[in-house]
């Protein structure tokens, strides 16, 4: 039995969702996000809380059964508080600004990096430039985008220069083992 389906969402007081059929819109005060769940999942709406049920026991309604639950609290608490992502980067001269709304990464290349943000994200970058932070109502967008910047420059092992989540640990390697030890002949 899955148990995080099984779970009910609470709806804040000040998000609305409407549910046609197969579809869900959740409308809340930072904004609006809607969609369509596959049509052997049943959603309802019982006294301001959301309950998901499946038909049956088999491996396909299982499955569906915690990712529709799952994917309708994000969208909940996506239009009630919003989702955000950190990013640092760290590496000399390495840095980010902002230019207008678009976000400006220089990283060692040769050239500028620029990113502009699709509806409804957001970037903040301190006036160090050493994070940047990545804000919306979509979890699934704030992620992919948040990904898009690390891969530019993701990073590496031996001196940890590069772009890393706040909460990412980069594991550390030594380095050639020859420097270390050995003087010159």
């Amino acid at each position: 039995m899955s148990r995080i389906g099984l779970k009910p969402i609470p709806v804040p007081n000040k998000v609305q969702v409407e549910i046609h059929g197969n579809h869900v819109t959740v409308k809340g005060p930072k904004g609006e996000l809607g969609r369509t769940f596959h049509p052997d999942i049943e959603i309802s709406l019982e006294e301001g809380v959301l309950r998901v049920r499946r038909p049956t026991d088999e491996r396909e309604h299982r499955s569906l059964h915690g990712l529709t639950r799952s994917l309708l609290a994000s969208m909940v608490m996506g239009v009630s508080e919003g989702f955000s992502r950190v990013l640092e980067i760290t590496g000399t001269g390495y840095r980010a600004e902002m230019q207008g709304k678009n976000l400006i990464l220089h990283l060692g290349y040769s050239h500028p990096i620029e990113f502009q943000p699709p509806m409804d994200i957001a970037f903040e970058v301190p006036r160090a430039g050493g994070s940047v932070t990545v804000r919306g109502i979509d979890k699934e967008v704030v992620g992919e985008i948040a990904a898009r910047i690390r891969r530019q420059r993701p990073p590496e092992p031996y001196k940890g220069k590069g772009v890393r989540y706040s909460d990412e640990i980069v594991r550390r390697k030594a380095g050639k083992a020859g420097k270390i030890g050995k003087g010159k002949k």
